[in-house]
């Protein structure tokens, strides 16, 4: 055997074997996830003590869990947010890491933009108040014509901007990074500062990575400078969006509606006071959990491991 690979995915055992199969036929000593549900960390620690590589999902890869794994040499994330991974450590410990980039980002984008066709026309209310007994007539608004602002125009940035262009919205993007020029006029974008995008969209949707600086990025300062129609989207990471400054605007009518798929604490506390409105919509973190997303990533993710085992 050329050495230990750890797989923590769930996924992997339901639609993964392949992968296992092919990464056992080339030699490697696998311990795929078959439990159904995610490790705890004190299983985590135990089963990658000795492994050269691991592909991983949510686990929480920090300074003391390498410190405990002298083999590791590499790890590939399912998925693309590595916010669960200490990168210096691993920097400093000359540990291999990868992502599965662009594998789920199709999945995502429809994922946002279904939360902007549901928030618009008030799916959740209408849906919740029939089956309430009444028959109510809630309205909602057209999309057509209405601008969606997109914060990070990474792949899964440009996918929602397909998709809207296709229902005839206008299409603004803002990045950190220099969005390129004629990629955005040949695709019908508008390249805008964060205050123009804040200020002039009717729904904005988050595709960033949870960093120090985009940490509480969305507070309550810009949500009051967004329009009172206007809806949120947040399928990125928990704590983009400030979420005690998202129940003020929700209640006050600051904003008119969120969709989230995502939370800073998941799953959220029972007394969670967001979930007590029936504007704001949450999903448990299942953007991405699609067959097609699950078939990519896991190919993605298998061929990472490899590479940087065996490369």
């Amino acid at each position: 055997m050329k050495g230990k690979i750890l797989v923590t995915p769930r996924a992997f055992a339901k639609s993964g074997m392949a992968g296992i199969e092919k990464m056992r036929n080339e030699g490697w000593d696998v311990h795929v996830n078959e439990t159904g549900k995610s490790y705890t960390h004190e299983e985590f620690l135990n089963l990658a003590k000795d492994v050269d590589g691991i592909i991983i999902g949510v686990d929480t890869a920090d300074k003391e869990m390498m410190d405990q794994c002298p083999n590791l040499k590499a790890i590939a994330k399912y998925g693309v947010g590595v916010d669960n991974i200490d990168l210096e450590a691993a920097k400093e410990k000359g540990i291999k890491i990868s992502r599965a980039i662009g594998c789920n980002s199709l999945s995502v984008a429809e994922h946002a933009m279904s939360f902007v066709f549901a928030l618009s026309k008030n799916i959740y209310k209408a849906t919740k108040n029939v089956k309430e007994g009444g028959w109510d007539k809630i309205y909602g608004f057209e999309l057509y014509g209405k601008t969606i602002g997109i914060i990070g125009f990474g792949n899964i940035g440009k996918h929602v901007a397909r998709i809207a262009n296709g229902i005839g919205m206008k299409v603004c993007a803002y990045d950190s990074f220099p969005i390129d020029e004629t990629y955005a006029k040949e695709h019908d974008v508008e390249i805008c500062t964060f205050d123009e995008l804040i200020q002039k969209s009717d729904a904005i949707t988050v595709h960033v990575p949870l960093t120090p600086d985009t940490k509480d990025l969305i507070n309550l300062d810009v949500m009051k400078k967004m329009k009172n129609t206007a809806i949120l989207i947040n399928a990125a990471r928990g704590g983009i969006v400030n979420e005690e400054d998202l129940y003020t605007a929700l209640s006050q009518n600051e904003i008119a509606g969120a969709g989230f798929d995502v939370f800073t604490e998941e799953p959220p506390k029972a007394d969670e006071k967001l979930l007590t409105l029936d504007n704001f919509l949450l999903t448990p973190h299942t953007a991405s959990k699609t067959k097609e997303a699950d078939n990519n990533t896991i190919q993605a993710s298998v061929r990472n491991i490899l590479a940087d085992l065996e490369g």
